[in-house]
């Protein structure tokens, strides 16, 4: 017998409710469930996390959606990478591109062919082999892969866009499928006295809105996830200490840089993340070492042009929800957890969320299995992405203030622990369970952070030194060619997505 649909109540919008809602009314195409998403006008959204990573196209092509049009609608840029300023030590700065580094020869890692050389005297940096790097630094972005010849891997690229001109396009998306929004503010959640499963909510005015499955999206405060069914939370600031953030959005500047920028500062870090029709800018920082008037006072006076708003606070503690998915609840975005967006994975953790939950669909017969499991993986990636953070914190020759100077001698999870020594001894990259940063990406970050392998693959040593070198030395004269006829940032945009002015 076919199992009557279930009802899917969203509590919240912003980018995690409605990212929800879309990639839900895709994958149920209205016949195995209904979906309603619930939410106040009264109650703001967060709306910080403007950067992305690779795997949003996932999402977009799953969801059928014309990037120009996005594009054009979330007033968005492009992204190749992030850069890092100030990190490693004042004045240093690095480049974590997005896609491969060089490629494999014979099996062995490129980095590893490139560390054969730094022992023979050359000096070229490993971003000088990653076209996207290549082509951030001089400020070019393509799309079409046919520009690009046989052998050079296209650009990998993400984008900077506005969450709320964001939140609206997949609203806007999710809505044409049959998503209902039903607008006020949740006073009460009621739970069935059985077994405390969530039953309905109640808004302002008496109105319930009853359902079979909820989807947490309420923001830090986790009205259902935590306030309702005490899921519990694991906090690690003791990891990562950093527990405010201001952001305020600046007037646009050119040229509009295709990456994002973040510069270490005294007690956190600044990100500048460049959009069409302004730049968003935030300090991340920790309390215990600077008050929020100081923090201001260092946002405010690093900005790249005209403040268009005053700073807003935010307050959070990083870590996560001991249990994502609890009874017939599922929380995302700021309701699971908080990994502060330095890597820019706040909307990814959001993606991959929903996915997760459509793929282990919940069904009327409570699985215990599938809630086992979907809590099992969300706590791998959680804890995967927060190494690759603390790694940029912990590895620093900073001590100029009390924030790096803690940082320098934290403990760290025994899990970052093995990958740094790892790399250390033999350039190795310790990878499992499929998790979100590729080899690259850990390459670049050790590298740009100062870890420095003490050797390198032996195999490297196979092909002829000459042969090495003069390959490598290909590699990078040929990314310079191709970078240097691409059209810059600014000439793609406007050629081919340039948005209406707001």
């Amino acid at each position: 017998m076919t199992e009557q649909p279930l009802k899917f109540v969203i509590v919240g919008g912003g980018t995690a409710g409605w990212m929800a809602a879309a990639a839900l009314a895709h994958a149920l195409k209205g016949r195995v469930g209904e979906i309603e998403l619930v939410e106040s006008d009264e109650i703001g959204t967060v709306g910080v996390g403007e950067a992305t990573i690779p795997p949003i196209q996932f999402l977009n092509s799953l969801l059928g959606i014309d990037e120009i049009d996005f594009v054009k609608k979330t007033q968005a840029t492009f992204k190749l990478g992030i850069e890092f300023r100030d990190w490693r030590r004042l004045g240093h700065s690095y480049i974590h591109p997005f896609g491969p580094i060089g490629m494999a020869i014979e099996g062995v890692g490129f980095h590893h062919y490139w560390g054969r050389l730094r022992r023979h005297g050359d000096t070229s940096d490993i971003c000088d082999y990653a076209m996207s790097a290549v082509a951030a630094r001089k400020g070019k972005f393509v799309i079409a892969p046919s520009e690009l010849p046989p052998g050079v891997p296209p650009l990998a690229y993400a984008y900077h866009f506005d969450a709320g001109l964001y939140a609206r396009f997949l609203r806007d998306y999710a809505e044409k499928r049959g998503v209902r929004r039903t607008e006020g503010k949740i006073v009460e959640v009621k739970q069935r006295q059985s077994d405390g499963f969530i039953e309905a909510v109640e808004l302002e005015g008496g109105k319930r809105i009853e359902g079979d499955f909820f989807i947490d999206c309420s923001g830090f405060r986790g009205l259902l996830i935590e306030q309702t069914l005490k899921s519990g939370y694991e906090d690690w600031t003791h990891w990562l200490p950093c527990d405010r953030a201001l952001a305020v959005p600046c007037e646009s500047v050119a040229p509009l840089t295709p990456y994002t920028r973040s510069t270490a500062r005294t007690a956190g870090w600044q990100w500048r993340i460049p959009l069409q029709h302004r730049t968003g800018n935030g300090y991340v920082y920790s309390s215990p070492f600077i008050s929020d008037d100081e923090a201001a006072a260092t946002l405010m006076a690093n900005l790249d042009g005209a403040p268009r708003a005053e700073p807003r606070l935010l307050r959070f503690v990083t870590g996560r929800r001991k249990q994502a998915w609890n009874k017939n609840v599922v929380a995302l975005g700021l309701a699971s957890g908080f990994m502060e967006p330095l890597e820019s994975t706040s909307i990814h953790l959001i993606q991959t969320g929903v996915m997760r939950l459509i793929s282990l669909l919940p069904t009327r017969n409570h699985d215990p299995a599938a809630v086992e499991e979907y809590n099992r993986l969300s706590k791998l990636e959680y804890e995967q992405i927060r190494d690759f953070i603390v790694l940029h914190y912990r590895a620093t020759e900073r001590d100029d203030s009390e924030l790096w100077r803690y940082c320098r001698r934290m403990a760290l999870p025994d899990s970052l622990t093995h990958k740094i020594e790892l790399f250390r001894e033999r350039g190795k990259v310790a990878r499992f369970d499929d998790q979100l940063f590729a080899e690259p990406s850990w390459v670049s970050v050790f590298l740009g952070q100062g870890v420095e392998p003490r050797d390198y693959d032996r195999l490297a040593d196979v092909p002829p030194l000459a042969d090495v070198q003069r390959a490598l030395a290909n590699v990078r004269d040929k990314m310079n060619h191709i970078a240097d006829r691409l059209l810059t940032h600014d000439e793609f945009i406007a050629r081919h997505c340039k948005a209406d002015p707001i």
